[in-house]
């Protein structure tokens, strides 16, 4: 049976997730690819006031399409990013800002994983390729920060409602889909070397 959550989200329900659950959210979706995680750890570390909370947030690796239509934006496609591209900054993003859920295609590195597990944070997987599809899920935009950095890598705040399916593809105990595939495929490959006598 699917979960529906609601962000801001507790550590507390992030922990309680299972590896391979289908969930659904509710509230506030932000946006935020690689110029997002540079500038956010830029603010940091010159003491800048962050312009939104990411505490128990849920940060969606998406270059959305947007359009305006009057005074309002609206979103047309929200396709995932592959996350690997923000390796390298995000397990001191989750270290410092305390995201609840990352949603992304492709999966995460270690590093990323060994600081979800410390900090409590979900990796969530949303299937590639239906960005019209997964634009459905956010029922209005509540705002644009650092728009300035292009619409693709611009914060949107958007408002979810029954966003997914989504899936537990890496929990916050240290275990990862990607992973137990990974070890299986290896394990497939060196069977059939085994049985076609190769080494």
């Amino acid at each position: 049976m699917p979960k529906r959550l609601k962000t801001p989200l507790a550590e507390k329900d992030v922990r309680d997730l299972k590896l391979g659950e289908t969930i659904f959210l509710d509230g506030v979706v932000m946006t935020g690819r690689d110029e997002v995680h540079i500038h956010a750890l830029d603010y940091l570390e010159k003491g800048k006031k962050m312009p939104v909370d990411f505490k128990g947030a849920a940060l969606f690796h998406c270059g959305p399409i947007m359009r305006k239509a009057g005074d309002k934006w609206e979103v047309v496609a929200a396709g995932p990013t592959t996350s690997s591209r923000m390796n390298s900054l995000e397990p001191q993003f989750i270290e410092k800002f305390r995201p609840g859920a990352i949603i992304g295609k492709g999966g995460m590195s270690q590093p990323t994983i060994d600081a979800m597990k410390k900090y409590g944070c979900v990796y969530l997987a949303i299937t590639g390729g239906a960005a019209v599809l997964a634009a459905k899920g956010f029922k209005s935009v509540s705002g644009v920060e650092w728009y300035e950095l292009g619409m693709p890598e611009a914060i949107w705040i958007m408002n979810a409602d029954n966003f997914g399916p989504l899936t537990v593809a890496i929990d916050a105990h240290g275990n990862s889909l990607f992973t137990a595939v990974n070890a299986k495929v290896k394990e497939n490959e060196a069977k059939a070397r085994e049985k076609l006598g190769l080494k």
